[in-house]
C-alpha cells in the first residue's frame, strides 16, 4: 500500500519505511557483539567470516562504527577493536545496575571496618568486571582497582568466587575451565568450604578476598577487601575476611537470599 503502511483487517500496520533502519541498527549491534574479552581485536576478514557478511558491507559498518567513536582502527595491525564510546556507554550501565546501589553502604561499612580498600565486581558473561571501588584512604599505602577493569578468571580472588558459585550451565567459559582443570575443581571445592576465595598469585604484592553476594540463590556479584600482602596478613587478614563474609551475606539477605 503507498506510504509504506499495510492494511489489515480492524485497522493498519505499523509503517514498514523503518525496516531499513532496523537493519542498519541490527548489523552494528551484531558487530559490536563479535568482540569479546578472549577475542578483543579483529581484523576486517574475521569480523566478514564471523558474521556471515560480504566484505565490502563489513568494511562500510566498520567505518560508520569509527565514526561515532565505538569503534577504533589500529594501522599497525589492521585491526579493530571496540571504541572509547563504548566504556562511556558501559560506565552509564554499570552505574544503572540495582546491585551498584544496594551495595554502596555495604562496601562504605566493609572500607571502615577492615580498613582496606573495597570492590564491587558483576559477571560480564566471560569474567568479573569491576563496578565500584572504595579506596581505604586512612593508611600510607591507597589501593584502588579502575572501574570497569575485567579480572582474571582463574587468578582473581573474585574469578574463583564466580567459578565456585556460577550454575556451569548458565557458564560455558567456567565450564570448561572446570573440565580441563582438576586445580581449579580443587580451588573452588575450597571456596565453596571456606565461603570466600583468595588470589593467586599476588601480582604486585597486593592481596584479595573475596565472597559471593547472591540475589536469592543466584550469585550477582563479588564484594572483595584489598590491601597490600603485607598489610593484609596474619590476624588482620582472618578477621577481614570474617568482616567480609559477614558483610556479604548482610548484603545477599537483603537481596533476598536464604
Amino acid at each position: 500500500m503507498a506510504g509504506g503502511v499495510n492494511a489489515v483487517a480492524g485497522g493498519v500496520d505499523e509503517p514498514t519505511g523503518d525496516a531499513p533502519a532496523i537493519q542498519t541498527v541490527q548489523r552494528a549491534a551484531t558487530i559490536l557483539q563479535a568482540f569479546s574479552v578472549e577475542r578483543p581485536r579483529l581484523t576486517l576478514a574475521e569480523l566478514t567470516a564471523d558474521l556471515h557478511i560480504s566484505r565490502a558491507t563489513a568494511h562500510r559498518y566498520a567505518r560508520a562504527l569509527r565514526a561515532a567513536n565505538l569503534l577504533r582502527f589500529d594501522v599497525a595491525t589492521a585491526t579493530y577493536t571496540l571504541g572509547p564510546q563504548i566504556l562511556a556507554m558501559e560506565a552509564a550501565a554499570r552505574a544503572a545496575l540495582p546491585i551498584v546501589t544496594a551495595a554502596e553502604p555495604y562496601l562504605d561499612r566493609l572500607t571502615r571496618v577492615t580498613n582496606q580498600t573495597s570492590v564491587l565486581s558483576v559477571w560480564n558473561g566471560e569474567s568479573p568486571t569491576v563496578v565500584r571501588c572504595m579506596d581505604n584512604t586512612s593508611g600510607d599505602v591507597r589501593l584502588s582497582v579502575r572501574t570497569g577493569s575485567p579480572l582474571d578468571l582463574l587468578r582473581s580472588a573474585q574469578g574463583r568466587v564466580f567459578c565456585a558459585f556460577l550454575p556451569p550451565a548458565e557458564s560455558p567459559v567456567v565450564a570448561r575451565q572446570l573440565r580441563l582443570s582438576a586445580g581449579l575443581r580443587a580451588v573452588v571445592e575450597q571456596v565453596r568450604r571456606d565461603g570466600f576465595a583468595v588470589n593467586s598469585p599476588e601480582d604486585f604484592g597486593v592481596r584479595v578476598l573475596a565472597a559471593p553476594v547472591f540475589e536469592r540463590t543466584q550469585v550477582v556479584a563479588a564484594l572483595a577487601v584489598l590491601g597490600t600482602s603485607t598489610a593484609l596478613s596474619g590476624a588482620v587478614e582472618v578477621a577481614a575476611a570474617d568482616s567480609l563474609r559477614q558483610v556479604a551475606r548482610e548484603l545477599s539477605e537483603g537481596l533476598g537470599a536464604g
